[in-house]
């Protein structure tokens, strides 16, 4: 068994690398520079990529430029021309960072690249992503009956697709879960979970340091579920954790008053 992951650099498919290198399987990470406003997040997985390494931890890590394709969408996760909104991910403002058929462009490519695998080492591979609960109101391509759907029309589209399969362990998973995860995953591979997670990017609206102001809607729904778990985020921050914190809660507060 072999394993192909769409790999952003990011907290969940960090998380979801380091569940996957558990499993003492060749790993195969794809990062897409896709035009992103935070393409920083790139050297954010290049870096855990070389710590995972130094650590005798090898992953085949490979970089796929698409923004030719992804500049004929629009998304104010891309376009400079639009604001990325700050606030709850819950709000439906947030609807504006979606970028069109994204996870499908991205589950295309990766599900190409794990047939060619198996083509060559004759594995059978899965595909692998982090998509979880969190994302399936505001991305609908997140949702469990998308990624059933797809995968089937993958599985028509192809040879050798018996061979192929999908693993998407975080699907009905909140991120908070998911962290627990990675908690786990890093006492079993020996590795500084602050660390690692250091080296994540979550923020939409990075400086050019990495750092986040804490603002954006995936920075409030990783705040609120390091807090729901009692940690600190060990994320890089241009503000202190008590700010972050106290603005995360009030986004949280306005939601729920909305309801």
């Amino acid at each position: 068994m072999s394993y192909v992951l769409s790999f952003s650099g990011g907290l969940d498919s960090t998380s979801l690398l380091l569940h996957l290198i558990c499993k003492k399987k060749p790993v195969y990470a794809i990062s897409f520079d896709y035009g992103q406003k935070h393409k920083i997040e790139i050297e954010f997985a290049k870096k855990n990529i070389k710590l995972l390494e130094a650590h005798g931890l090898n992953v085949n890590h490979k970089i796929v430029n698409i923004s030719s394709i992804v500049s004929l969408l629009e998304s104010s996760l891309t376009d400079p021309n639009i604001n990325i909104p700050n606030g709850h991910y819950m709000d439906s403002n947030m609807k504006s960072t979606f970028v069109p058929n994204r996870n499908a462009i991205f589950s295309s490519v990766i599900y190409a690249y794990a047939i060619s695998i198996y083509k060559r080492t004759l594995k059978n591979t899965s595909i692998c992503l982090g998509v979880h609960s969190g994302d399936h109101l505001i991305y609908p391509d997140c949702r469990p009956e998308f990624y059933n759907s797809i995968i089937e029309s993958f599985h028509l589209g192809n040879w050798d697709s018996e061979f192929i399969d999908t693993y998407l362990p975080y699907i009905n998973f909140s991120k908070s879960e998911i962290i627990k995860d990675g908690i786990n995953s890093c006492k079993d591979l020996e590795l500084d979970f602050n660390l690692i997670y250091s080296n994540t990017l979550t923020t939409y609206s990075p400086d050019e340091d990495g750092y986040s102001n804490g603002m954006t809607g995936s920075d409030v729904e990783r705040i609120l579920s390091f807090n729901e778990l009692d940690l600190k985020d060990p994320g890089l921050y241009n503000k202190e954790w008590s700010e972050l914190l106290e603005f995360a809660l009030n986004c949280e507060k306005e939601i729920i008053s909305k309801d």
